[in-house]
């Protein structure tokens, strides 16, 4: 049974779009309605977590909110319906959808007749591979049958003017013990799709769970339930007054957590893992002397130019970078592996790699070559914060060519970044420590810093990215060198 063309134009479903470049699936993180409230078009209605970014959903439609399809928490595959919304609560109550609709309260004639019965469907899975009625009829015994009025019942059903048949007494059957898998799930258990996601996550086998909805169908607290069986050990049962430690070579579990990979984080996992094994990484270092940068931060602190800007160390690393790579265009590239070409850009999309709460992400300033110095303050501010506040778009993130992570705000002195996907170097900016350096034929105490610079050796030779990170040094050194080379 489906829903009437007049119901469907009523009750408009919104479904999960693919909110980045191709993904599969979000995650809703929080509803912002609740059935029952009012909606307008272009309000925003959730927030979902996608591979790439958190995004804020709004619902096209005007109406009152009929349904929300998943809860919060619930990765839902795009194209899904999470979201339905009444357009004309004034037209009063409606007939509610088949899948929703309330049990009669008796089997008609023509549920008697079907041989195959009705059984619940759930989305994303289908009916299951039993014959069971939906509703059981308990056994009768024998009765002489009258071949003249059974073949009128027969043709009054058909008819549809079944007369009621003789009253007759059943025989009580005893109750069958409760089996742990319901028997109308002998095949596939019956789960919707986020408790299978759920199921999944935690490692447990739906097969093994007792169900206790209706028609055999498992719950989230069945696969809870299943997944700490401890917590529902039956009353009577030994209590362990404290947990020993494992014995060598076993997995000590009680002393473990496991939280679901996930969102940004498993993309990001998954890029760093594509990158480090299928682009040749190479890694140099450098120290520099950074005295005369750290005078320039502070003085520009104070330029009226410069006024309501965020201006520290960071951004004259990113505009030494630009720097040295206007001076050496050929590293702004990057491998195409279809074509077997090198893709040379005339653009540079500076990387900014953000620690958030949901994982590192790398967004980028867009066309970074071409600003100034305030521009480049202004948009790395931007970027910044929206980052710490978990609203970067999806398309920030793409199109990056080259990046820069700050690990010095972390009091780590360098690394060996690896290459966001697609792109050709990355720059690592260690801390800015007071060291002994030899200045001017005299050993004084110097602020200092180490670079470190991860390239494609696909691309970049050791020459030409030996070059680029010497020149980011002397313009760090000497910051001069950002109007003279600039």
């Amino acid at each position: 049974m489906t829903a009437s063309p007049a119901r469907a134009q009523r009750f408009r479903e919104f479904k999960m779009p693919d909110v980045g470049e191709g993904l599969t699936e979000a995650e809703i993180l929080k509803w912002y309605v609740q059935p029952g409230d009012t909606v307008t078009d272009g309000q925003v209605v959730c927030e979902v977590e996608t591979a790439k970014a958190a995004v804020e959903l709004p619902i096209p439609y005007d109406g009152v909110v009929h349904e929300l399809t998943f809860g919060e928490g619930v990765t839902v595959d795009v194209g899904t319906v999470i979201i339905s919304v009444d357009t004309d609560p004034g037209a009063g109550p409606a007939a509610a959808p088949a899948a929703n609709a309330p049990q009669e309260a008796a089997p008609s004639a023509e549920e008697d007749a079907e041989p195959q019965g009705r059984q619940a469907v759930l989305v994303g899975y289908g009916a299951a591979p039993s014959s069971t009625k939906r509703r059981a009829r308990k056994p009768q015994p024998a009765v002489p049958a009258q071949p003249e009025s059974a073949s009128a019942g027969i043709q009054a059903e058909l008819n549809g003017r079944a007369t009621p048949p003789p009253m007759i007494t059943p025989v009580p059957v005893p109750a069958a013990p409760a089996a742990p898998v319901a028997a109308a799930t002998a095949g596939r258990p019956l789960a919707k799709p986020p408790v299978r996601k759920l199921a999944k996550d935690l490692g447990i086998d739906l097969a093994t769970v007792a169900p206790t909805g209706p028609d055999g169908i498992i719950t989230r607290e069945d696969v809870h339930a299943a997944a700490a069986p401890a917590a529902a050990a039956p009353v009577g049962a030994p209590v362990p007054v404290a947990a020993a430690p494992a014995e060598p070579g076993t997995v000590d579990t009680a002393r473990e957590r496991r939280v679901p990979v996930k969102g940004v984080r498993k993309a990001t996992a998954q890029a760093m893992v594509a990158s480090a094994f299928t682009a040749p990484h190479v890694t140099e270092f450098i120290t520099v002397d950074v005295t005369r940068t750290m005078k320039l931060v502070q003085e520009l602190k104070q330029d009226p130019d410069m006024a309501g800007l965020r201006v520290n160390p960071l951004l004259l690393v990113a505009k030494a970078f630009l720097v040295a790579l206007k001076r050496h265009p050929e590293v702004n590239a990057a491998w195409d592996e279809a074509h077997q070409e090198i893709v040379y850009k005339d653009y540079v999309n500076l990387g900014i790699a953000a620690a958030t709460p949901r994982g590192l992400i790398v967004p980028n300033i867009k066309d970074a070559g071409s600003k100034t110095l305030p521009q480049l303050a202004a948009d790395l501010g931007e970027l910044i914060s929206t980052a710490r506040e978990g609203k970067t778009s999806p398309a920030a993130m793409s199109g990056g060519t080259v990046t820069i992570t700050n690990v010095g705000v972390f009091g780590v002195d360098t690394g060996t970044p690896i290459l966001n996907p697609g792109e050709s170097a990355i720059l690592a900016f260690g801390a800015v420590k007071l060291q002994p350096w030899v200045h001017k034929g005299k050993v004084k105490a110097r602020q200092v810093t180490t670079l470190a610079l991860s390239f494609d050796h696909r691309l970049i030779d050791g020459e030409l990215g030996s070059k680029l990170l010497a020149d980011v040094a002397a313009v760090l050194e000497r910051p001069k060198r950002l109007i003279t080379w600039g």
